[in-house]
């Protein structure tokens, strides 16, 4: 065993041997058939820095064939009888599925999330869930007016190749949202993952390939320290709409690419959810579900509880109750079974995360964590008391540290939790339902 102290004298993480790992070096899947392409790079377990496979390193040419091979699949899919689309769609499901277990585990080699709990099998077992509810889905013909001054339908129509980008923290069940609607609706795709994550991505795409016809879903994968490969989709005149989840930054890059050729655009950027907690709420009732609203994949998903605004008359008791569940999570190497927490994906969002604390440490009171415990690993944090314009609050800490806020008005908590430029979700707790 590897036993990890640190400086505060109420958190001790204990870290078993990490595994052994299998390489993994998975090839990219273009109009139906294994592409390596010219090059390579390393793909590196977060827990413990081993490298764990490699990915194809794509290129211009690479990304050109992946387009002409959705595009050459686009007529014939677009054209299939709706019943056929959706038939595939339940396969896809089906596939999913039956390789849960070794999706989950590579996902959590790659990502680090644990493989139990609200992990990788929640996440593959989500993707099974979105899946099969994608291929429930109607299209009907939309009636807008029929009078005796005419009808008038809406018929949705695809609208040819999509291009998906995903972000590296929840790999697997994005790249399903992203891809199956568009296959639903009889569009052809191109998906780019993270290259933090990118092995997750090009086995699902190969499995998936198993029910579709070749080229119908195609797989990209690029470190971008050539060209760059997501730039090159969104500036791409034969990919008619763009899909991206990631940062703002990274998204107004993006728009400003797909301006030129007057691409369709869904983006999904950062968020700093807010929550708030009413004077009637709970807190030991609640505290197991405030918990992991705000550290579900180590705090590293967009629409995670990012502030707590709680009232005066519950603050203390609302502490409390956190700090006991916070002290009793495990963290460590997420493929050994128990662990609850694992590290951050990448050493960037480690040092956010460590720049932000001491940012929220400066001003408030430090009631569990606050500490790295080496690697990429951070202990769940919880600081009290942080003013509403320190940098804890105003920026997406993406990482496992809630600032707690305390309130006496309820005008105050909303108009504190609104005072933000992102968006994204939020939640109130309480037993009054009506009243939250």
């Amino acid at each position: 065993m590897i036993q990890i102290k640190v400086s505060n004298p109420n958190l001790t993480s204990t870290f078993p041997e990490p595994p052994q790992h299998t390489m993994n070096d998975h090839a990219m899947t273009i109009g139906g058939r294994a592409h390596t392409g010219r090059n390579s790079f390393a793909v590196c377990d977060p827990a413990t820095g081993e490298q764990i496979g490699r990915a194809p390193n794509a290129d211009r040419d690479d990304l050109d064939a992946a387009v002409a091979a959705a595009k050459a699949a686009f007529p014939a899919w677009s054209r299939l009888e709706d019943v056929q689309r959706q038939s595939a769609i339940q396969k896809v499901a089906d596939l999913i599925e039956a390789n849960q277990e070794p999706l989950a585990r590579l996902v959590t080699q790659e990502q680090g999330k644990p493989l139990g709990g609200l992990g990788s099998r929640f996440e593959v077992g989500a993707a099974v869930g979105w899946a099969r509810y994608t291929a429930s889905l109607q299209l009907p013909i939309k009636v807008l007016q029929d009078n005796a001054e005419g009808r008038v339908e809406l018929h949705r129509r695809p609208i040819g190749v999509v291009g998906s980008i995903t972000p590296w923290n929840w790999p697997l069940m994005i790249a399903i949202w992203h891809i199956l609607p568009a296959l639903r609706a009889g569009n052809t795709v191109v998906i780019k993952p993270s290259p933090f994550t990118p092995l997750s991505t090009l086995r699902a795409v190969q499995i998936l390939n198993e029910a579709l016809p070749p080229g119908v879903l195609n797989v990209v994968t690029s470190d971008d320290s050539g060209e760059n490969i997501g730039a090159l989709m969104a500036s791409h005149p034969d990919i008619r709409k763009i899909v991206f989840t990631g940062s703002n930054a990274t998204g107004e890059r993006v728009m400003a690419g797909a301006a030129a050729t007057m691409k369709r655009l869904t983006l999904e950027l950062g968020g700093n959810d807010a929550g708030i907690v009413l004077p009637d709420a709970q807190p030991q009732a609640m505290a197991e579900g405030l918990f992991w609203g705000a550290f579900i994949n180590t705090g590293q998903t967009c629409a995670a509880l990012k502030r707590l605004y709680v009232h005066d008359s519950l603050f203390d008791a609302v502490c409390q109750s956190l700090t006991d569940v916070a002290s009793r999570m495990t963290m460590g190497h997420g493929i050994h079974e128990g662990v609850a927490l694992g590290p951050l994906t990448t050493l960037a969002q480690h040092d956010k995360v460590a720049r932000l604390t001491e940012a929220g440490r400066s001003a408030g009171k430090v009631l569990v964590g606050g500490e790295s415990l080496g690697g990429r690993f951070f202990a769940a944090t919880l600081i009290a008391d942080v003013p509403p314009d320190n940098p804890l609050v105003t920026e997406e800490q993406f990482g496992p540290v809630l600032p707690i806020l305390r309130y006496s008005r309820i005008e105050d908590a909303i108009a504190m939790a609104n005072h933000s430029d992102a968006g994204l979700g939020g939640s109130v707790w309480g037993t009054d339902t009506v009243r939250a």
